[in-house]
């Protein structure tokens, strides 16, 4: 397997328009002040992102209603959201247009709305979920409604439309519910980011309609999907870290001296710098082995392949941009630790992020199952 981790003419183009909206749009100061406002995701800039710039639906089939671009594409928007922590419900969509692109082209109608920006979705499964856990629904089928609850869904507070698994006779069957339905009930809960919400899902007789009677080969699509694009949120996220640090210590004095030039400092950045390296090629990784590009082995024909790539990526990614949000926050010293500066959003992303999917540790363990290591 060879995988392409050059970024493509095509995808710089994307990351260029990308970041242009963020900063014009996306500003920290305008991110805090959301965060403590009654409406803390920025649907407007998600209408932009989603039926403007068309981020929302990239790699889903033209035939389904997406864009027809692949993972690779999306990862590198999800480098940006990174990059910026925007307010907008981007994991929850990610989760839910490949979801629903697994499930058959019957739901083009559903993610056409979801690419306008019309529509939010999100999928019903807690966010700790990794792609290889276990799959057993708390939400049950009782004469064709759905009957449970669920813990941190990820986006539940700006959604419309939730994807809920639910047991059946027949196994896990994938739902569609609207939130606005009769028994149909969302709870936010307070999280350590305060830019991504997660929420309860609580379901008492909610009527739903039938996505998919494989619901666990949709679900395992759809998690691996989004974990390995969460990698690249990561990598984008650790590269302010160390960008923001960097322009930090270089303006700051201390005895006369730029903080920048003691050693203990050059040396952590450079530490941070090359842990930032390696980040982005299993990332970048994660994303090729996600679109199917390489000859040999793709998506389709060794799912084995993928998945490893996935879970090498996470296992990396998520414990490297809690020690980047780390470090920036500490260099920053004590105008860090405030709440007017911005590294704190940072902060509490990388560490909500570094329990989504699966911790590094459990990633670790599958990688050893995967290629046949002794657990440890």
């Amino acid at each position: 397997m060879s995988a392409d981790l050059l970024y493509g003419e095509v995808e710089e183009d994307l990351r260029g328009t990308v970041r242009r909206v963020l900063r014009d749009r996306c500003d920290s100061s305008a991110v805090l002040a959301r965060c403590e406002s009654e409406e803390p995701y920025d649907f407007a800039l998600w209408r932009t992102l989603a039926g403007d710039l068309g981020v929302a639906t990239l790699p889903v089939p033209e035939e389904s209603g997406g864009a027809g671009a692949s993972a690779r594409e999306l990862a590198v928007v999800a480098e940006e959201i990174g990059r910026a922590v925007a307010p907008v419900p981007f994991l929850g969509t990610v989760l839910a247009t490949s979801a629903l692109s697994a499930a058959g082209p019957a739901n083009k109608e559903l993610i056409a709305e979801i690419g306008a920006g019309s529509r939010i979705a999100t999928v019903a499964i807690g966010l700790t979920t990794a792609p290889s856990a276990p799959l057993t629904p708390s939400v049950r089928v009782e004469n064709d409604t759905l009957t449970g609850s669920v813990r941190a869904v990820v986006d539940l507070e700006a959604a419309d439309t939730v994807l809920v698994p639910a047991s059946t006779p027949g196994g896990v069957a994938l739902f569609r519910v609207d939130v606005s339905s009769p028994g149909v009930t969302c709870t936010p809960v307070t999280s350590l980011d305060l830019t991504r919400r997660i929420g309860t899902l609580e379901l008492s007789g909610a009527p739903a309609h039938e996505v998919s009677s494989d619901g666990e080969a949709v679900l395992r699509h759809a998690l691996r999907i989004a974990a390995g694009v969460l990698a690249s949120e990561q990598t984008g996220l650790a590269q302010h870290c160390l960008d923001s640090t960097v322009e930090y210590v270089l303006t700051r004095y201390q005895f006369g001296r730029q903080v920048g030039s003691f050693q203990a400092v050059k040396h952590r950045l450079a530490d941070l710098w090359s842990g930032l390296s390696t980040a982005r090629a299993t990332a970048r990784n994660a994303a090729d082995a996600l679109s199917g590009r390489s000859e040999a082995d793709t998506a389709e024909t060794d799912p084995a392949e993928t998945e490893l790539a996935v879970a090498l990526a996470q296992a990396y990614c998520s414990d490297l941009a809690v020690r980047a949000a780390e470090d920036s926050l500490q260099l920053h010293g004590g105008i860090g630790m405030t709440w007017e500066h911005p590294v704190h959003l940072y902060l509490g992303r990388a560490k909500s992020a570094q329990l989504a999917f699966g911790t590094a540790e459990r990633h670790r363990a599958r990688i050893a199952e995967l290629t046949g290591l002794p657990p440890a």
